[in-house]
């Protein structure tokens, strides 16, 4: 499946306009390819239109939100998300904030949760910028410019993340080279991408890395799928910053700062783009053509029996580790997994459970469906496995979870709309039109909408962890 995300009419458009808050996009943004076109593009953004409709903000919501009342992106989680919800950020729900306490201190999501990870702050937030640039979401691609620049990288540096990567390290570069191929092709992602970076980091770093840059296109894939309004600042990472380059402006209260030189006309190694008739550059999402039945029944059968790319923890580490957390009888592969870092494995049950949680108002059928449609489509085999007894559990036969592949004809509109949304958020944060949101919020209402991005932002998170690692089936 190959689907160029550009039209004329928006590529007609300049850097400087600014579409009328009743006007619905037919298809994604255009890419910025140069470093300046990048930066005004991410200064633009501070004024996007949201997607997704709000209710009044009464009095008990503005007590119950505190500081955040004023935020899109809370008022969403607080309006639509169900209680106790797992979320795509990996923490644990919170409290809601009570009248006249501090506000909570702001969340680092590229910080290391467990003593035995090993990977630096910096090193895994250059990562977080190969996984935005290579989505083109611009949201947290912001954010990472502002992180690093907190963190004493100069311009050039950053810079050089999208021109130049013999700058960096062999080990930085393998690296580089497996955060966006996780990104963009993880139905890709084989033997030889883990041997390639065995040359330079330990089997606990591979798997570090994997976590880390699979909750990076988790967290790109909410941004853009909700529609967040870039951040006015980013005085929250700069507060406590001690090393901020002394010959340059940092984009803190602007993104236009100064650009190198060398890198005024250099064209972006990483974002994936096609160039129309024009000569102007879109965003661009490919993936194969869907395997027949019986291309799939062999693969799953393969994956049965396949060896795990990465060690997985004893059944009685797990269960020392998470208690009544783990389910009886045997424990699934990708808890054994997750339980290298017992912590960070933690604070992920929640989204990772989703599944087969009864909450909210996507039905156990639709958050099955859902997860086939987005394994299949990332041709993860360990995730796939798990939907199809999902739904067998569920009392669907396998002539009805095999058409899923297929055109979706067969079911309602608002299935259809749910199905079409989930495909295109999962293929690429940037796939998902405000026509496509729109569509599925007239079928399906915004509180399905919102637990819809929620949702499938966790199994883009699942799938490219447990293909990468090659977890075996758990039949």
């Amino acid at each position: 499946m190959r689907r160029p995300l550009f039209a004329t009419a928006l590529l007609a458009l300049s850097w400087g306009q600014l579409l009328r808050a009743d006007e619905v996009v037919t298809t994604a943004r255009p890419i910025p390819l140069t470093r300046d076109e990048m930066k005004r593009m991410l200064e633009e953004l501070k004024g996007r239109t949201i997607r997704i409709p709000l209710p009044e903000l009464t009095e008990a919501d503005r007590a119950a939100l505190g500081e955040r009342a004023d935020s899109y992106e809370s008022r969403l989680r607080h309006h639509y998300l169900p209680a106790g919800e797992g979320s795509v950020f990996g923490g644990r729900p919170q409290p809601p904030a009570q009248p006249g306490a501090p506000p909570a201190p702001p969340r680092d999501f590229t910080r290391n949760a467990d003593e035995n990870m090993t990977l630096s702050y910096s090193f895994k937030t250059m990562l977080f910028w190969i996984v935005a640039r290579t989505n083109n979401c611009q949201y947290c691609l912001g954010h990472q410019e502002q992180k690093l620049s907190a963190v004493g990288m100069t311009e050039e540096e950053i810079a050089a993340l999208d021109f130049d990567w013999k700058r960096f390290k062999p080990a930085e570069q393998a690296a580089f080279a497996y955060a966006r191929k996780i990104t963009y092709s993880p139905h890709q992602i084989g033997d030889a991408d883990i041997e390639a970076l065995r040359k330079h980091y330990t089997d606990s770093q591979i798997l570090e890395m994997t976590l880390s840059t699979a909750g990076n296109n988790a967290i790109n894939r909410w941004k853009e799928g909700a529609g967040i309004p870039q951040s006015k600042d980013g005085e929250n990472f700069f507060r406590r910053a001690t090393n901020l380059p002394k010959d340059r402006p940092v984009p803190d209260k602007s993104f236009l700062t100064p650009t190198a030189a060398e890198f005024s006309t250099a064209k972006s190694q990483v974002v994936p783009f096609v160039v129309d008739v024009t000569g102007k550059a879109a965003a661009t999402s490919s993936r194969p053509a869907l395997e027949s039945r019986e291309q799939v029944e062999a693969a799953l059968a393969a994956a049965r029996t396949r060896q795990p790319r990465l060690p997985l923890q004893s059944e009685e580490a797990v269960r020392a580790a998470w208690g009544s957390e783990v389910p009886e009888g045997r424990v699934p592969n990708w808890m054994r997994l997750m339980a290298t870092f017992p912590n960070e494995g933690k604070n992920r049950l929640p989204s990772l459970q989703a599944m087969t949680a009864e909450r909210g108002d996507l039905s156990l059928k639709t958050k099955a469906q859902v997860s086939w449609i987005v394994a299949r489509l990332d041709r993860a085999w360990y995730a796939a496995g798990q939907a199809q007894a999902q739904l067998k559990t569920l009392g669907q036969t396998d002539d009805q979870i095999f058409a899923l592949d297929g055109d979706w004809h067969e079911f309602t509109a608002e299935e259809q709309a749910i199905f079409r949304f989930a495909r295109d958020l999962a293929m690429s944060p940037i796939a998902l039109t405000d026509a496509e949101v729109a569509a599925a919020l007239d079928a399906a209402g915004p509180r399905k909408v919102v637990q819809l991005v929620n949702f499938v932002t966790g199994r883009a998170y699942f799938d490219r962890v447990t293909e990468a690692a090659g977890l075996p089936l758990d039949d």
